[in-house]
């Protein structure tokens, strides 16, 4: 047995040392572009931003120049920066331009060539790409104008990310949300060109609980949040791999960049997993049920006389084992190059993994101790079990593992481990 301790420094993804302009437009979404910088900063991706004047009403420059470690700029007709045609610098300094809010001004000062600010002359002077991550109320975002901006902005090569269906801040509901910081810094990553470690790899994932029916309003079920299992994928598609994730009944929005496939059973998962093979990598962190009833009811199961009477009869329900999924693959002519499991124990969490392992045909076997919240929080502290040992990993969060657990395939793939 080893400790394996992951490196503390962040995954590249394959955007690590680009660099972007970031456009923050008036609107009360403004504030989402401070949370932006700093997952650009995770990425390893360096911003500069200009924040427009209507964009200054709603977040500082100071709070924007802290997070991006840059003077922020703002006025057109500043003498220092002008000096030196500052718009022009900043529009070619950048490998993208993004403009987030992009309000429907900003939208039509583009779509029309109109430049009376830093923000559009910049977005006029540039000649690399733009992509706007649109924020405005439902009925300017269905107006004809700013239909017809954006039809003439994409002619022109612009990139859009969102808007979401939302509630507004003035009350209103429909489409019109800004894309939340994640979907933006996905979108950046491709329009990056981002390539990363697993590129052309397929991964697949499992993730989330099963439900074994017992009646129309009834099921057999577990506590999985589905969490680390989605971060997983997540982390898997940013580091390039072509990602497949086969979710069980979860509360959790699709990851960026993940092909979602939803099923209920164990049979399900199955047969969705089969579906999706071949892959070169398998990491099954769905907790599937092990058991589920012979017949499910047709109609809910009711009291009996004698129960309503207090004499206590319970209806008998007899269970049948479901498939093992996990060894089914194993064992299957379509197995993974890499074919990972997840060992979720409440005693002897790593004799109980390695026993797993062994009958099982696992690759890996990933242990954690669930006898606390860890099915339903945000923390997770995980051992690997492979051919040549145990990887004890300290705790962190979910999606520290999943970035982490990338990293590791990647190396594994590429024989380095």
């Amino acid at each position: 047995m080893f400790c394996y301790i992951p490196r503390p420094t962040s995954v590249d993804f394959g955007v690590s040392g680009r660099n972007v302009l970031l456009i923050v437009g008036g609107g009360i979404a403004a504030y989402k572009s401070l949370e932006l910088v700093r997952r650009l900063a995770e990425r390893g991706i360096k911003t500069r931003a200009i924040l427009t004047k209507a964009g200054a009403e709603f977040v500082t420059p100071l709070s924007l120049s802290a997070l991006t470690n840059e003077k922020v700029h703002t006025d057109l007709f500043s003498l220092t920066d002008e000096a030196e045609m500052g718009h022009i610098q900043l529009s070619r300094s950048a490998e993208l331009v993004v403009v987030a809010p992009a309000t429907a001004d900003l939208m039509a000062k583009m779509a029309n060539g109109l430049a009376n600010d830093l923000a559009s002359t910049t977005l006029l002077a540039t000649d690399k790409k733009v992509l706007m991550a649109p924020a405005m109320n439902v009925r300017m975002w269905e107006s004809a104008s700013v239909r017809r901006n954006r039809a003439q902005l994409e002619k022109d090569g612009v990139l859009f990310v969102g808007p979401n269906d939302g509630e507004m801040a003035c009350g209103e509901f429909g489409p019109g949300r800004m894309a939340e910081p994640l979907e933006i810094a996905a979108a950046i990553e491709k329009a990056l060109g981002a390539t990363g470690p697993l590129k052309g790899v397929k991964a697949l994932v499992t993730a989330g609980p099963t439900r074994e029916p017992v009646d129309p309003v009834r099921f057999l079920a577990n506590h999985s949040s589905g969490k680390q299992g989605y971060a997983i994928a997540e982390a898997l598609a940013r580091a390039g791999a072509d990602t497949t994730l086969i979710s069980g009944p979860v509360s959790l929005a699709a990851p960026n960049g993940v092909k979602l496939t939803k099923v209920v059973t164990a049979q399900e998962m199955l047969a969705a997993c089969e579906a999706a093979l071949p892959a070169d990598v398998l990491v099954m962190a769905a907790a599937v049920a092990d058991w589920r009833p012979d017949i499910a009811a047709n109609s809910k199961i009711k009291k009996s006389a004698a129960s309503l009477a207090h004499e206590r009869v319970v209806p008998l329900i007899k269970l049948v084992e479901n498939p093992d999924i996990l060894a089914t693959i194993a064992q299957g002519p379509k197995r993974p190059r890499l074919l990972i499991g997840f060992a979720a124990e409440t005693d002897d969490v790593v004799s109980n993994a390695v026993a797993k392992r062994a009958r099982k045909g696992a690759d890996w076997i990933i242990a954690n101790d669930v006898s606390g919240d860890v099915m339903g929080g945000d923390r997770n502290r995980i051992h690997i079990v492979s051919e040549t040992g145990t990887e004890d990993w300290p705790e962190m969060t979910k999606t520290e593992v999943g970035a982490r657990l990338a990293q590791r395939i990647a190396e594994k793939l590429k024989g380095a481990a």
